[in-house]
């Protein structure tokens, strides 16, 4: 296989990562509301990360990543934070809940898993990068395989003297260039989409098996075609399908021939190395202190699982061996009735920065309804333009909604900027319904009509906990 790009490992983090602190924060201002303190902490050690990647090695290796606890109530913008993070950066993250763990001897999931996961997402975004460089020549390619298909290459012996022999062959190789330019032209403009041509498709005959590992018992999938070569190699059948629909297949095909495996794995190695996110969330699930019996009794142990892949270790995966030392580590938790302090002291440690966050009232409602580019009320609107709905909300409207939000929050539990789609699902139900059968096509949300669908489920307490 060939790769057109140059065998450069250092510096490959580059891109969106030079993003500074200041256009960190302003990039997560666009969806995230407050929360400055988390936003600020995040953009540093981002920025850290880069700064690490211009030190000389032997300083770089005794950086170690600062990584993060953010503490705050449900709703209030720590899993969005990791959200817009994976979009911020090139660098390969992964959110996993730390609930989901168990330690070593109980069955599911064990810590290395989520390593594992990001090296897969990190070999998947490299793959796509490299696919786009080799793009155009995967499209020729493809083109030229199409036109076999439709024009078979001319494969004719003739009898009788040589030189009618080579004067026939000629003609006839100069019909086959004209005629195959002509269907090349067609292509390009679309002519032939719906054409169908048979393809040779390969099907994965390899199933998946349970094997045990020193974490546990992790489900992966064994290639035996590697471990048995030419004895397990996928059938083939003929499928009949469009041009449109072929191409697709082809391009797929061609560009893993292009692509070197092999090099995306060390690049996708490297990049979880040195630049990884992992967004353990959930973390004060396992923080309560051991009780010695019942399902609490393995929390303690999941922590002195994730201890080492914090400090720094080797994971084997698939594609070799990864070191954990300057993986980014974020952590979230609500910790209503466990503290950060009731963590193991050593998992304490790894976490030197704590940050946070703030709990959302109404005025915090208001600019959430409004000012991010994805607000509910964006939302709503763009929903019903699909029905020939111009839908339009009033300022007293908003400030309606985020009081009714604030005053059940209050009185039942608080689960911050989430009730707000509970409240509007409620608010938008008649319309929602009637949709495209409304006689009234522009339709004006008030305060008014707020109340008239709010009011009297937000007065009684016992009906709004089980619809608000």
């Amino acid at each position: 296989m060939v790769y057109y790009m140059p065998e450069k490992l250092d510096g490959d983090l580059a891109g969106k990562e030079d993003l500074s602190p200041k256009q960190i924060v302003a990039e997560l201002d666009k969806y995230i509301i407050g929360q400055r303190k988390a936003k600020r902490a995040v953009a540093i050690a981002l920025r850290n990360r880069i700064r690490r990647q211009k030190l000389s090695p032997d300083i770089a290796e005794e950086v170690a990543p600062k990584n993060i606890i953010m503490i705050g109530p449900t709703g209030v913008g720590k899993t969005e934070i990791a959200r817009r993070l994976a979009r911020l950066t090139n660098s390969p993250i992964i959110k996993v809940e730390a609930s989901k763990f168990t330690e070593v001897g109980y069955v599911g999931r064990d810590v290395e898993s989520m390593v594992r996961d990001l090296t897969e997402i990190s070999v998947d975004l490299v793959r796509q990068e490299k696919a786009q460089t080799v793009r155009a020549k995967a499209e020729k390619n493809a083109e030229e395989r199409i036109l076999d298909f439709l024009l078979p290459p001319l494969r004719r012996e003739r009898e009788g003297q040589d030189g009618e022999t080579h004067e026939d062959d000629l003609r006839d190789r100069e019909q086959m260039r004209l005629t195959r330019e002509k269907l090349r032209q067609q292509l390009k403009e679309g002519l032939l989409e719906d054409k169908l041509v048979e393809l040779d498709i390969r099907q994965s005959v390899i199933p998946a098996f349970k094997i045990f590992s020193s974490g546990g018992m992790e489900e992966m999938d064994i290639s035996l075609r590697e471990m048995l070569p030419g004895f397990l190699g996928g059938k083939s059948r003929k499928k009949k399908m469009k041009i449109s629909e072929a191409r697709e297949q082809l391009l797929k095909e061609e560009e893993d021939k292009l692509i070197d495996p092999d090099l995306v794995a060390r690049i996708a190695m490297k990049r979880v190395e040195q630049g990884g996110i992992i967004f353990i969330d959930e973390l004060d699930k396992i923080s309560g202190r051991e009780s010695g019996h019942g399902p609490d009794i393995s929390r303690e142990g999941v922590q002195r699982d994730i201890l080492p892949i914090v400090e720094g270790t080797i994971v084997n995966t698939k594609y070799g061996m990864v070191r954990t030392d300057h993986i980014l580590f974020i952590a979230a938790g609500a910790f209503h009735v466990s503290k950060p302090s009731d963590l193991i002291p050593e998992l304490q440690g790894r976490f030197p920065i704590r940050v946070e966050l703030d709990t959302l009232g109404k005025e915090e409602f208001v600019r959430i309804l409004k000012e991010p580019k994805n607000a509910l009320i964006k939302q709503y609107i763009a929903l019903m333009q699909t029905e020939g709905i111009d839908l339009q909300f009033t300022e007293d409207s908003i400030d309606a909604i985020a009081e009714f939000a604030a005053i059940v929050n209050e009185r039942s539990e608080n689960i911050g900027a989430r009730r707000l789609h509970t409240i509007m699902e409620r608010l938008m139900d008649e319309i929602s319904f009637e949709g495209s059968d409304l006689k009234e096509k522009v339709q004006i949300i008030d305060a008014a009509y707020v109340k008239r669908m709010l009011t009297d489920i937000v007065k009684d307490q016992d009906l709004s906990r089980y619809i608000l």
